[in-house]
């Protein structure tokens, strides 16, 4: 008898006994047991794996996508944006496949061996990298979030999106690898008269932002990795910046140069886009930092409940530091609940957070509110109003996000 013989008899003697026996007895719920059936894969060898591949998702998983916006379709997708499925991220690290991107002119293919990154304007010493130089300075990794600015701005004051990969989808959350920035400052030379610094793409767009000295020289990171291997081209590879905490839209992708200088620089993006319109007419330049946010992800949009036991689970996190608590309310906002955070709960991370309810099956509306480690509570979007002005192409939307749960146990978009 042949290996492969054996086995198949093999599979089948044990496949017969083990339905001979019945196997376990399982409670159905309805107060009779049944035996486990035999499925096929018992009695059947597994597909056999190659030598070398790269791993994908199981093919019953093809439905877990990123997906564009269906509120604000455009007709080409050279500027556009791809949203991650919080309500199928299991846990605070988020797969690769599915980071959330924005792009303004189309995706680059960017030959590493050819890539080339400079640090020059207000330095003693100019400097220009390849990807090989990079990878030889001690490198960093940390969890971090990432949020784009206009992440929400579509669900403002009414109901414009479905499901929570819509409305909240512009955040994902990862292990970010690279070089600390101060680290190749230094080696350049800073010059006191520099206090801002300019970074710049190499795409189509040639996308820049102003960027502080102070953060670049805090946290600020040049990232070549993230979740344990190389960028993903739509996330910036080979090269792209990493700013903490702040709006996603800095965090500069396919990094080509950093100059500094001793003033911001007023781009198109820091003054036609990425401000924020408030009530004197006026708007505000420079919003970096992402406040304190959270958002109630199962049950959600699109989802059902059934009356009894139901877990409330979410993200919550904060630009200026670690999540302190999160409140849940169940009933509109007339009383709330502190959810239990799931460890690990990290500066500028991603934090879980998780709720045991009860649900009679009468109508209501949940929802969380975040407290971060500086104290700041997450506000209402009527809180937000009485100090910015909700018009027009209005981005920071970090308000408190309610889904309604009618007596048939559908839930939907509850912003009114």
């Amino acid at each position: 008898m042949t290996h492969d013989a054996g086995r198949r008899a093999l599979l089948g003697r044990s496949a017969a006994a083990l339905a001979t026996a019945g196997v376990a007895a399982l409670a159905s719920g309805r107060g009779e047991a049944a035996a486990l059936a035999v499925p096929s894969s018992n009695l059947a060898m597994g597909r056999p794996l190659p030598e070398s591949e790269y791993g994908m998702p199981s093919k019953f998983e093809a439905h877990v996508k990123r997906r564009r916006t269906d509120v604000l379709v455009n007709r080409q997708n050279y500027s556009d944006w791809s949203m991650t499925p919080l309500h199928q991220q299991h846990g605070t690290v988020t797969p690769n496949g599915l980071i959330y991107e924005r792009h303004h002119n189309g995706v680059p293919d960017i030959d590493p061996d050819e890539h080339r990154f400079a640090i020059h304007g207000l330095v003693k010493q100019p400097l220009i990298f390849t990807m090989s130089d990079l990878m030889k300075y001690p490198s960093v990794s940390r969890f971090y979030f990432m949020e784009c600015s206009g992440n929400g701005l579509t669900d403002w004051l009414k109901a414009a999106s479905k499901t929570v990969q819509q409305t909240h989808g512009m955040l994902s959350c990862a292990q970010w690898t690279g070089v600390p920035v101060s680290t190749l400052l230094q080696e350049a030379g800073v010059l006191p008269s520099a206090t801002w610094a300019l970074a710049e793409g190499a795409d189509g767009s040639a996308h820049a932002r102003s960027i502080p000295m102070q953060k670049m020289l805090d946290d600020a990171m040049i990232v070549y990795a993230a979740n344990g291997e190389m960028l993903r081209p739509e996330n910036g590879y080979p090269l792209r910046l990493f700013i903490p905490g702040w709006e996603g839209n800095v965090s500069i992708k396919w990094l080509r140069r950093i100059k500094l200088g001793d003033q911001p620089w007023n781009l198109r993006s820091e003054t036609a886009r990425y401000t924020d319109p408030m009530p004197d007419g006026k708007w505000r330049q420079f919003s970096f930092a992402m406040e304190a946010k959270s958002v109630v992800t199962s049950p959600s949009g699109g989802m059902s409940v059934r009356p009894g036991e139901v877990e409330i689970l979410g993200f919550a996190w904060s630009g200026q530091g670690k999540i302190r608590a999160v409140d849940v309310t169940l009933d509109g906002g007339r009383t709330w609940r502190e959810a239990a955070l799931e460890e690990p709960v990290l500066d500028k991370c991603l934090t879980r957070f998780r709720l045991r309810w009860k649900w009679d099956g009468t109508p209501t509306s949940i929802a969380s509110r975040a407290v971060d480690s500086t104290g700041y509570v997450q506000p209402s979007v009527e809180e937000i109003r009485k100090v910015r002005a909700i018009t027009g192409f209005v981005q920071h939307h970090n308000g408190v996000f309610p889904w309604s749960i009618d007596a048939a146990g559908e839930v939907k978009n509850a912003i009114a």
